[in-house]
């Protein structure tokens, strides 16, 4: 009996040895946003959005586009760093609720993988984004945390489809609003 024990020691000691010694493959985070406007595209790097979230310093990529917004720079950066509070728990509950899914589903035509062949796919990435976002904010997400806790390395922002969804809202932040309170609301009193 004493050398089965002793067999199962080593076995488990060599499985932990061989764990810290293979390369941690972690999932990468956001590296970069494609934006997509018909037949016109565009890149930037989460890191340089996030840079002009923080300073209003934008590289000359950021700079076109933020011209072709016909909107004051004071205000993107407000939008982008505007700190939403989801205790981890309700952000979980909202993402597998049937609200969740249907803002998931709405959201991923417009934000997903470059590979998204499917739905499901985006919805399950745009989850992750979620909530890794709020850990990476510490409670809170923004827009930045949430592109910095996407799980690929690029990630598609489809205005052709956020278009269709600004012309049934009257603002940006009704937009929020109605991306974030409403189903929080709901979720709170359940």
């Amino acid at each position: 009996m004493n050398i089965i024990k002793f067999t199962f020691k080593k076995f488990i000691i060599f499985i932990f040895i061989s764990l810290s010694l293979l390369p941690n493959n972690k999932v990468k985070s956001a590296e970069e946003i494609k934006i997509v406007y018909s037949l016109f595209s565009r890149t930037i790097s989460v890191k340089e959005l996030k840079e002009f979230a923080l300073y209003g310093n934008a590289d000359k990529n950021l700079k076109r586009l933020l011209k072709l917004t016909n909107t004051e720079n004071d205000e993107i950066r407000e939008i982008l760093e505007k700190d939403f509070q989801v205790p981890l728990s309700i952000a979980s509950k909202l993402m597998y609720s049937e609200i969740g899914n249907v803002i998931l589903t709405r959201l991923s035509k417009i934000i997903h993988t470059p590979n998204a062949r499917d739905e499901k796919t985006a919805v399950l990435a745009l989850r992750s984004s979620v909530i890794k976002g709020i850990d990476l904010g510490e409670g809170k997400i923004n827009t930045v945390t949430f592109f910095e806790g996407y799980p690929t390395k690029k990630v598609i922002l489809n205005v052709n489809a956020l278009s269709k969804i600004m012309n049934k809202v009257e603002s940006i932040a009704e937009l929020l609003e109605f991306f974030t309170d409403s189903p929080l609301n709901k979720i709170k009193t359940n």
